[in-house]
């Protein structure tokens, strides 16, 4: 019950084959043996406040009068999202202990449609690397193998879902935070095209920032984006709605027959571990399967590196502008480092690295011009040991192993991660597909089409959560 999609808890609410009260049971189960040791929880809410709320749910279902596609459906909010009663900590020691007033507007769709929202997930401070750790929560493990990272930022809302602590979650994404700990913890995490799910308040990171969704199927992705793709005009970013419903067109017969995929395993630079780019290769050759023309590209777009690091480090510096020594002094050391390496970046460099943001937002729409999608490894390693912020055989930079997402975060594009296959160790491994602008839809048929075709890509579960 506590692994099941959120269309099939949907479906025996339907039938009353089992109530969002014993739903939310189980997952408070779940939560006490298994978070002692995940740590994956920033905040729990009050259960008498969520056994109402399952209890309200029940009601409306027993009359046939949901009040929406998520009613009854526990989820987790990342702790770098805005949620009325609840502080708002980013994983610092230097942030505010008192409640939020507003939600952010994707918490604001998922309560409208009777979502029951358990709490706040970790982050590392102020989501700025893809591992979660921070001096606030200390350490998240990966339900796969607890020595593990989850990845992040978004680790613990990666983590929670992964172990049954939450059916889906909603995450942020300025590099990678969400498709990352969904690669490293097997599940599938959707960065939709800039603008699509509302901010707000705005990213101090820019155009960088998405919100995004980590759940455990490509449907329950396409049935979470169409709830929270309405747009929301505090976001002066929003999109238009789209009109699309990303559910309903997921099943299309043939839908990748014809399609042309460029296949791009390193992205012309990335150090790719041996065994991520055997299981990446292997699902690809999938493709032939389903109909695709897949060609082999060595360099697709330009290279991102220094630019999105000069935009990166100046957007943290930025947002941390107001903060005294001796609060830089309470942050991650990391983070004070990329701190004062933003602080450094000149007028000149920063404009640089926008006209950056500028070409490949081009190139990357011509090349959609030649190929219908991209499809990358989602990052260039596997879950490797808490504590550390690399792996053994990268430079002690969260970049250096994770070089396949950001560049996606700059052009704004689409880009979603599927498990495609587990290490000689267990480890789940991730596959990113990455489509033209606005085609949130043919990323979402593109990755259905291929978790349809059965192992590697259907859903698994860590033992932790049966257990």
């Amino acid at each position: 019950m506590l692994l099941t999609s959120i269309e099939e808890l949907l479906e025996l609410y339907r039938t009353r084959a089992i109530s969002p009260v014993e739903v939310l049971d189980a997952t408070f189960q779940q939560i006490e043996r298994l978070e002692p040791r995940l740590n994956a929880f920033v905040l729990l809410d009050e259960a008498d406040r969520l056994r109402e709320l399952a209890r309200q749910s029940e009601a409306r279902w027993l009359k046939n009068e949901p009040a929406g596609a998520l009613d009854g459906i526990p989820l987790t909010v990342k702790d770098s999202i805005r949620a009325r009663d609840w502080p708002t900590r980013s994983g610092s020691r230097t942030t505010s202990t008192a409640a939020g007033d507003f939600d952010a507007p994707a918490v604001a769709r998922i309560r409208e449609d009777g979502a029951i929202i358990l709490g706040k997930t970790t982050t590392p401070e102020f989501g700025w690397k893809t591992v979660t750790d921070s001096p606030l929560t200390g350490i998240t493990r990966n339900p796969w193998n607890f020595d593990m990272t989850p990845g992040g930022s978004s680790g613990g809302s990666a983590a929670a879902v992964a172990s049954g602590m939450g059916a889906a979650s909603l995450g942020t994404d300025a590099a990678g935070s969400v498709r990352i700990p969904a690669s490293f913890c097997g599940l599938v995490g959707l960065k939709a095209t800039r603008g699509r799910i509302s901010a707000f308040p705005p990213s101090s990171l820019w155009t960088l920032g998405h919100i995004g969704l980590i759940a455990r199927t490509v449907r329950d992705a396409a049935l979470m984006l169409n709830i929270v793709a309405r747009p929301d005009m505090r976001d002066w970013n929003a999109l238009p709605p789209s009109h699309e419903n990303f559910l309903s067109s997921l099943d299309q017969e043939n839908s990748l027959r014809g399609m042309r995929i460029a296949y791009s395993p390193t992205l012309g630079h990335a150090k790719v571990d041996s065994q991520v780019a055997a299981l990446v290769r292997q699902a690809v050759r999938r493709f032939d399967d389903l109909g695709a023309t897949v060609e082999e590209i060595e360099a697709p777009l330009p290279d991102a590196r220094q630019a999105f690091r000069t935009y990166f480090a100046t957007g943290v510096s930025h947002g941390l502008r107001a903060y005294s020594a001796d609060q830089i002094a309470l942050l991650d050391s990391g983070l004070a480092q990329m701190v004062e390496e933003g602080r450094r970046v000149t007028r000149l460099q920063f404009l640089e690295a926008y006209d950056f943001q500028i070409q490949i937002s081009r190139a990357a729409r011509l090349f959609h011009e030649r190929f219908d999608m991209l499809v990358t490894p989602a990052a260039a390693v596997a879950p490797f040991a808490v504590g550390r912020i690399a792996p053994e055989g990268y430079d002690n930079h969260w970049l250096n192993w994770a070089p396949f997402t950001y560049p996606f975060n700059m052009s704004g594009q689409p880009a979603l991660s599927l498990p495609c296959g587990y290490t000689a160790e267990g480890l789940p491994v991730g596959l990113q597909i990455v489509g033209p602008m606005y085609g949130d839809g043919i990323v979402l048929r593109t990755a259905r089409a291929l978790e349809a075709t059965g192992d590697p890509f259907r859903p698994r579960h860590p033992d932790c959560a049966d257990q």
